[in-house]
């Protein structure tokens, strides 16, 4: 015999039956609780990205990236 999952047990005794309203305050703790939990959510710093994509602008010259930018906004209708 299986056993079953605790989790979809509790969901099916005690918050399935609750009304809508009380189900997404329920919601909306839980989400609160995981938020504030130490490690769920890691402080992230701009500097991460320095450098990222560098390598498609290697053989790019800028002025001509930007002449061949303005020679496209003259076609457009």
């Amino acid at each position: 015999m299986a056993m079953k999952d605790p989790v979809d047990e509790l969901y099916v005794q005690h918050v399935k039956p609750l009304p809508a309203d009380q189900r997404l305050r329920l919601l909306e703790k839980i989400a609160q609780d995981l938020a504030d939990t130490p490690g769920a959510r890691r402080q992230r710093s701009i500097m991460e990205l320095h450098g990222l994509g560098k390598e498609i602008w290697e053989d790019v010259d800028p002025q001509g990236y930007v002449n061949q930018l303005r020679d496209e906004w003259d076609e457009r209708p």
